[in-house]
């Protein structure tokens, strides 16, 4: 691999300042990743790109994750079309006669449903809108919450997809030999994931105000407050003929048997979302059919629709799935971690270890690639320099769950957008300074941490 130095860094900044200027997100990435490929491939740039396109679009991995995600879309049409979440909506109002109350339930949902971070932020957001609506609270909030109680929570139950993906790659490291098998490591580094543990607990803070409502957020309260809207002009595209009827409600049980129906097949095969999205999908359209809820004209019409619904979203993900393969093509986080290591000492490594990975993750929009490329990379360099191995892996880790968070354009955030019903960049921009702020925290704990073990 040829080495082009700062000038790998040239793509993130482009795509990040775009994205800030613009809003525009899949343009952001497009135009990012096609300036790596003219660093990587000079005039033959535009094969390159489709080269790696290609690459990403034949990943078995990739091709589950746009599967389930497109399926979750029809699921979630069809829901809607037979009006399913009508009952829950009228339950949670019910109980809660206020937005506090209502986020605190939308928090704890997020608490209970942890098994999967898609099946988290999806079914939460799409059942929660409604409620957001009725008591004009910001979609923002709700969008904010559930991202927050998706991977965060995720990364703290030794029972998700996460854990499960984590374990296995901790297995394959031989410097962590010593320390057991990968859920062994894995587990014992859930202590120390000081950024998922403060991203999680900050949430009650903020919806009772001891947190205060910051930037963007705060001019989206003060938006609903002035209009009664809930998201801005430029979601309305993601909320039509989602009027709500309490007179006209389905009972509770149309939306909780189909949900229970999809967490039982997810668990029960392997935690495998997407068998767990179609059994759900089968489960509630026989369960409205012969209800009489929905025909099978609109059925079907939901199922394509909804997974039609999808296709920005799929335009994001391989997007920026894509750009992670350029910015590997010209070295962008070999040229990051050179420039660092050299300054690295046992005390610190972890602190800087977070940092380092957090901007990879935050750059590229992954929690799952990048830690699998510096884990390597990092742990046995923590090792030599005598640094705590499992305050290192879980610094590393920590660094992905802010990745996930706080990328606008990580797959974690564009579903909790899309499912809360509003613009990509909407969501990013009200949650940056909550994230940050437990990026802080989390930098803090692990400079304490890394002193203390050393």
């Amino acid at each position: 691999m040829d080495s082009y130095g700062i000038i790998t860094l040239l793509p993130p900044v482009f795509i990040i300042i775009f994205a800030l200027v613009t809003k525009k997100t899949l343009e952001a990435l497009l135009l990012g990743g096609l300036i790596g490929s003219v660093i990587a491939y000079g005039t033959g740039f535009f094969w390159g790109y489709l080269d790696f396109m290609y690459e990403v679009l034949s990943d078995t991995g990739n091709i589950w994750m746009i599967l389930t995600v497109g399926l979750f879309g029809s699921f979630i049409a069809i829901m809607r079309k037979a009006k399913a979440t009508s009952g829950f909506t009228r339950l949670v109002l019910k109980y809660s006669d206020s937005e506090k109350k209502s986020m605190f339930i939308a928090w704890i949902l997020g608490l209970i449903i942890f098994v999967d971070e898609y099946l988290n932020v999806l079914t939460i957001g799409n059942a929660m809108r409604t409620v957001c609506d009725q008591q004009k609270t910001p979609r923002e909030m709700l969008a904010y919450i559930i991202d927050s109680t998706g991977v965060p929570v995720c990364m703290l139950i030794p029972i998700s997809t996460q854990a499960v993906y984590w374990a296995g790659m901790l297995e394959q490291e031989p410097t962590l030999e010593y320390l057991g098998g990968g859920m062994d490591i894995f587990v014992s580094t859930i202590p120390f994931s000081f950024y998922a543990i403060a991203s999680t607990i900050i949430v009650p803070f903020v919806i009772l105000g001891i947190v205060p409502k910051l930037g963007a957020m705060k001019k989206a309260y003060k938006r609903t407050a002035e209009t009664g809207m809930t998201y801005n002009e430029g979601s309305r595209k993601f909320n039509l003929n989602e009027d709500y009827d309490p007179d006209n409600a389905a009972s509770v049980w149309d939306f909780v048997i189909p949900m229970l129906a999809l967490i039982a097949g997810t668990l029960y095969f392997d935690v495998d979302l997407l068998v767990g999205v179609v059994i759900g999908t089968v489960v509630a359209s026989a369960m409205y059919m012969i209800k009489r809820r929905l025909t099978f004209s609109e059925f079907s019409d939901a199922f394509i629709g909804g997974f039609g619904d999808m296709m920005l979203m799929f335009g994001i993900i391989v997007s920026a799935l894509t750009l992670q393969k350029v910015l590997e093509q010209i070295g962008m986080s070999d040229f990051i971690i050179d420039s660092v290591a050299p300054y690295v000492s046992p005390a610190i490594l972890p602190a800087v270890a977070f940092v380092l990975v957090a901007l990879l993750s935050f750059v590229t929009g992954s929690c799952w690639g990048v830690p699998a490329v510096t884990i390597p990379i990092i742990v046995p360099l923590g090792a030599a320099v005598g640094a705590d191995p499992l305050i290192t892996v879980a610094a590393i880790l920590s660094s992905a769950t802010f990745g996930a968070h706080g990328c606008f354009y990580s797959d974690a955030a564009v579903l909790s957008s899309s499912a809360s019903g509003i613009e990509n960049m909407d969501h990013a921009l009200t949650q940056l300074p909550y994230a940050l702020i437990c990026a802080g925290f989390a930098i803090i704990g692990y400079l304490i941490a890394g002193f203390l073990t050393c």
